[in-house]
């Protein structure tokens, strides 16, 4: 057994999507995310302590059921496939807002697999953990897409499609170009906005997308600005859920005045992103939450690199 008694880790939120990719693009977001403490216990599995919320309170409704929590599921998932004789007990802080489109789910799984990891007598290398964080995620959004799993995890931006899991693949983010992630104070539950998608589209739009998808791949790999202006696009998932934002449409207009290179929502919203050019960022911010606001939303921004980091441990006991 490892000599740690108590681990903290950290993982970060997350865009899903990117706009661009469906569930097989994701992008990690600097300065806001969850933690999780994983002390070992003399009671066998996995249990949980408390749950914080933004306030630093504990949680009036979020569950301290194993089988209820993405961050205990997952964390069950990585304790009984590797770990040795005592059990773990988990105290988790939320730093993500509830159902905010920013992979609030998959931070805590994510935040608990790399606490746990640390606690095991061989540690696991970190994209082995993706399997295990994946069981909270799916618990919370009812699929096992990697988009805010994989980004939280690892870091920077990530190209993570089902048809090639467990293989994560880190992508080159273009050097000078941020993230803005907006996000209004409403609430959208990812796992039923997914339900209300349509099943069937068109092969037109099906072609469009894929050309638009593989042109921002091909950006990102070239550094070239121009080309992921043409390409940030969503003309299958975005139009589906717009509405259901309704400060969206004037936001996205308020972005791309302001010069960012595309924007859309964050997972399944109610937070929307855009990316821009580092210099453009500050402003590019601004403008979002003025028009936000215009719309009688309270609202906060972030502003993070492409290369935002991932999951890390953040003290030892």
């Amino acid at each position: 057994m490892a000599t740690d008694r108590c681990v903290t880790a950290f993982a970060p939120a997350s865009i899903g999507n990117v706009g661009v990719g469906f569930d097989m693009l994701g992008l990690a977001i600097a300065g806001v995310g969850d933690h999780v403490s994983a002390r070992l216990s003399s009671t066998p599995g996995v249990s949980i302590a408390e749950v914080r919320g933004l306030d630093g309170e504990i949680h009036p409704w979020l569950s301290t059921h194993t089988e209820q929590n993405t961050a205990s599921i997952a964390a069950a998932a990585l304790w009984q496939a590797h770990g040795t004789g005592a059990g773990v007990e988990l105290r988790i802080s939320k730093g993500v807002p509830l159902q905010s489109g920013m992979g609030g789910s998959a931070a805590s799984a994510v935040a608990s697999v790399v606490a746990v990891n640390a606690l095991l007598e061989t540690p696991l290398a970190i994209p082995r953990l993706l399997p295990y964080a994946l069981r909270g995620e799916t618990f919370a959004s009812g699929g096992t897409h990697a988009d805010n799993v994989a980004p939280s995890l690892l870091g920077g931006l990530v190209f993570c499609p089902d048809v090639l899991h467990p293989t994560m693949i880190p992508l080159t983010a273009i050097q000078g170009i941020s993230s803005v992630v907006l996000h209004p104070e409403m609430q959208i539950s990812t796992a039923s906005a997914r339900k209300k998608l349509a099943r069937g589209y068109t092969l037109e739009q099906w072609l469009q997308q894929q050309g638009y998808l593989g042109g921002f791949l091909l950006a990102c790999e070239r550094g070239d600005l121009a080309l992921l202006r043409r390409t940030l696009m969503d003309v299958v998932i975005e139009p589906q859920r717009a509405d259901s934002v309704p400060c969206f449409h004037a936001v996205k207009e308020a972005a791309m005045i302001a010069n960012a290179l595309g924007c859309s929502l964050s997972g399944s919203g109610p937070s929307i992103f855009a990316l821009c050019e580092n210099n453009d960022a500050a402003n590019v911010a601004t403008a979002m939450e003025q028009a936000c606001r215009g719309f009688g939303y309270q609202c906060q921004s972030w502003i993070s690199a492409m290369t935002a980091p991932g999951a890390f441990v953040e003290s030892r006991e």
